[in-house]
């Protein structure tokens, strides 16, 4: 059985082009300022819960707000906009952003900037669904995973460096002018987007393959599968990594951190280096030192020095997963049903992590923080199980023809 999207998908470049890299760094800044626009309250707890006059518990509301609406509206919207022309999808969503952002930066009322912040959710939801299916279009099989780890590393730098540097910003000219410098951000990416993006038809009727009927693929299964597990380790120790270090005798939390955050962006360029020739093996290394990593955590995560380095480990083979998981889920579903098959690891993805900060705190509240690590080493095993049973539709080495890297037929 061919790919569903095949009937539909617009021709690549040819393989000689060079990456697109306009096209695919204004996809990056989208990714980017997606990110920003989530998690900048979390940096600004104080100053918000003094404007709005509420409780800084209510501003943390701010964040679930918008995680809960991405991860409802991701997959029926994606699937209502999967006959619209990409393009103009792509601008609609990055306008709301505009408009969600500039509510927030002028509103004194919690009800109107929660308001605001549930749309921008919404539109959270629709984005990530469509930026990996839309690098994959952009460029010729055996280049899809390079093009998607470039959109991709908008994650990696908005959660290393954009919110401390929102968060220092907001410090120096105040919390409105964080928000407000992301709308003026999404405005400057309407015409980047619409200049440098190529446009995409929609699917007709006709076209249009059902949800279940992509869902059901050989592969789509093992890839969400992998994704879920991944997710709920990497949380359940990652949401409570400031208890985990004060054991270690780091009292402040963000030198763990920007070591992790740093460590992404390495594994980022390294994965988008491998990741078209050797996908597999890249997915299972990258597997095995996050496991390596949490059980030298749970034997000597007391020892500063191997705290640092387990954790740069981590961070590494971490920042690298969601590309590889993403070029593989492309690779069952085919760039054109990459949208809906993306907008089903959304909602997986926001669910692991959900699910993996509510396991982290009942075991940190349970056992202590030094069970964390071996309360998310299983998961990381099952996922590398997953991936290694996973060998013929969702995780092959090679495309039929014996070349690496291209597309992971479904045959």
């Amino acid at each position: 059985m061919s790919s569903p999207a095949t009937t539909n998908a617009t021709p690549p470049p040819t393989t000689g082009t060079k990456l697109p890299l306009p096209g695919l760094l204004a996809l990056f800044t989208a990714a980017f300022s997606a990110v920003m626009t989530e998690l900048l309250p979390a940096g600004l707890l104080p100053q918000m819960s003094e404007a709005l006059h509420v409780s800084e518990g209510r501003v943390g509301f701010l964040v679930t707000g918008y995680a809960v609406a991405s991860f409802v509206a991701a997959i029926p919207l994606t699937a209502a906009l999967r006959g619209r022309r990409r393009r103009p999808v792509l601008i609609g969503v990055i306008v709301g952003f505009a408009l969600c952002n500039a509510v927030t930066a002028l509103s004194s009322a919690y009800g109107l900037t929660f308001a605001a912040r549930v749309l921008a959710g919404v539109m959270g939801g629709v984005m990530w669904a469509m930026l990996a299916g839309y690098a994959a279009r952009m460029v010729p099989a055996e280049r899809r995973g390079r093009a998607i780890a470039v959109v991709l590393a908008g994650i990696t730098v908005a959660l290393s460096l954009g919110i401390p540097a929102g968060t220092a910003v907001a410090a120096a000219f105040g919390w409105r002018g964080g928000f407000a410098a992301l709308a003026v951000l999404s405005v400057i990416l309407v015409a980047w987007v619409r200049w440098t993006v190529p446009d995409f038809p929609g699917e007709t009727v006709t076209q249009r393959v059902p949800l279940h009927r992509i869902a059901s693929l050989p592969g789509i299964l093992p890839v969400l599968s992998v994704t879920l597990v991944l997710l709920l380790g990497h949380q359940a120790m990652y949401t409570y990594v400031a208890p985990f270090a004060a054991r270690a005798g780091f009292g402040n939390t963000g030198v763990v951190l920007l070591v992790f955050g740093l460590a992404t962006v390495a594994g980022i360029w390294v994965v988008g280096t491998l990741i078209d020739r050797h996908p597999r093996s890249t997915l299972l290394c990258a597997l095995a030192l996050v496991a390596a990593a949490m059980l030298v955590l749970g034997l000597f995560g007391r020892t500063p020095a191997v705290l640092l380095v387990a954790v740069a480990v981590w961070g590494a083979a971490f920042g690298g997963a969601p590309t590889l998981l993403q070029t593989a889920l492309i690779g069952v579903s085919g760039p054109g049903g990459a949208d809906v098959a993306t907008s089903l690891q959304t909602t997986v993805y926001n669910a692991g992590i959900a699910a993996g900060s509510l396991a982290g705190g009942l075991v940190l509240e349970g056992a202590g923080a030094g069970a964390l690590p071996w309360a998310a080493l299983p998961l990381l095993v099952a996922a590398l199980g997953i991936v290694t049973v996973g060998r013929r539709h969702a995780f092959p080495a090679r495309r039929p023809g014996g070349r690496a890297g291209e597309e992971f037929a479904i045959k």
